[in-house]
């Protein structure tokens, strides 16, 4: 029974991680990559799309992407999306492909993209340590309806501890590989 509540735990610990990665990759450095443009949706035929399921991309230079359509007629939408989503893009449509030169990060900038990835780091391990409650609430709950012992209870929040040190580390240590690399010039 324990080792359901620590299995239950590790499993909705590793989303969180999944998500703090996603949303580190949400986070433009000074190269620019397709991860930027995962939250664009496009008005395509009435359906919001998301842009992935639409074209192919392309870095062909640090700063510059190519978005290639399936479909040419989605191109004007798809300029659309870009234009109006708050990454800050400027996309220019030459029949074929869709070209974006990001501009250069300002020292400023790179602060507030390193603010926020301190901001999403801190959600990821709020979400950790919410799991963590949770299964430690199960397991006591087992231990007083006397299902297991104490000290097995014992051991499982030891367990709990430890699995939970050990992911909020990654999340540190993800947050400071996007911290270096957004410093980076």
């Amino acid at each position: 029974m324990i080792e359901d509540a620590l299995l239950e735990a590790e499993e909705k610990m590793d989303k969180a991680v999944e998500v703090a990665k996603d949303n580190f990759a949400g986070i433009r450095t000074g190269r620019v990559n397709p991860g930027l443009f995962s939250k664009v949706t496009v008005d395509y035929y009435g359906a919001p799309t998301p842009l992935q399921q639409l074209a192919s991309f392309a870095t062909p230079e640090a700063r510059t992407l190519l978005i290639t359509p399936f479909d040419k007629g989605s191109m004007g939408a798809i300029e659309a999306a870009l234009r109006d989503s708050d990454i800050g893009a400027n996309p220019s449509n030459d029949g074929q492909v869709i070209r974006i030169v990001m501009p250069e990060l300002t020292a400023e900038r790179r602060r507030e993209y390193i603010k926020l990835a301190h901001t999403q780091g801190e959600d990821a391990k709020v979400s950790i340590r919410h799991v963590r409650r949770a299964a430690k609430d199960t397991i006591d709950k087992l231990v007083k309806d006397g299902e297991v012992g104490e000290d097995d209870g014992n051991r499982g929040e030891k367990e709990l501890d430890a699995l939970t040190k050990r992911y909020t580390e990654t999340v540190d240590s993800l947050l400071k590989s996007k911290e270096a690399e957004l410093s980076e010039v």
